[in-house]
């Protein structure tokens, strides 16, 4: 596998496109094919968990198929693997956006879809994926440690006392991003813009705020007894460094 350097999307990734319809994945393959990517396909959910194993890089997941549905599919992945899933739907509303983000998934892609937003999705998650999950180059500052929590940047783990706490990578990438900076508050959109590398707008609230409940539902961080993440009402999150949980700042 090459390695990545931010900013390049990963040319020779492996990705495995799950979806019923033979002619979404045939086209998918075309277009991923015709920018190095390496592709495997499945046109069903229990097919594609046969097909896994440590190769792959990222899976375009199809929701609405026969048999076993993206949603239980993910779930299943969720329980191995850490790799960036990109579902594939017809749905738009904020709570099938929701569901999808709570089974796991990373983001979203609303059939019918441009070639260019799946090489820009795909190249966006699998940069994030490459550079923070340790496929990139060694990091110079290889733990963050926060109260009881310690994430060993160099091999993308996190532990939580002596209990290792498994994340997706778009999780991940929030932990880190807010424990390099303890006390500050984050507002949405600098969330997003951050992690995800797109425009902010209104819509994606829901995404990052089912992300951030996932993470602390991880760490077993509860709105009413926070550890680690806090919500400012009215103005974001920030990771509370314990020494000091009255200098917050924005």
């Amino acid at each position: 596998m090459k390695k990545a350097k931010e900013g390049e999307h990963m040319q020779g990734s492996k990705i495995m496109v799950v979806d019923d319809d033979a002619d979404i994945r045939q086209a998918l393959r075309v277009l991923l094919e015709t920018e190095n990517y390496e592709v495997s396909e499945a046109d069903n959910g229990e097919m594609a968990l046969e097909l896994l194993d440590e190769t792959v890089d990222l899976m375009i997941l199809d929701i609405m198929m026969p048999e076993k549905d993206g949603l239980s599919t993910c779930r299943e992945v969720r329980e191995k693997y850490t790799f960036p899933i990109l579902f594939l739907t017809a749905k738009t509303t904020e709570n099938d956006k929701y569901v999808g983000f709570l089974s796991g998934g990373d983001d979203y892609l609303t059939k019918p879809f441009s070639k260019m937003e799946v090489l820009t999705r795909v190249s966006a998650m699998l940069r994030r994926y490459h550079v923070y999950q340790g496929k990139g180059s060694e990091s110079k500052e290889k733990y963050i440690c926060i109260k009881d929590l310690k994430i060993d940047r160099n091999v993308s783990r996190v532990f939580q006392g002596d209990k290792e706490i498994v994340l997706t990578n778009t999780e991940y990438d929030i932990l880190v991003f807010m424990a390099k900076n303890p006390n500050r508050v984050f507002t949405l959109e600098e969330l997003y813009e951050k992690i995800w590398g797109e425009p902010y707008h209104f819509s994606v609230n829901a995404t990052v705020m089912v992300h951030i409940r996932n993470l602390r539902r991880k760490l077993n961080d509860t709105s009413q007894a926070s550890r680690y993440i806090k919500n400012v009402w009215g103005k974001g999150y920030a990771i509370v460094d314990e020494t000091n949980e009255k200098k917050l700042s924005e």
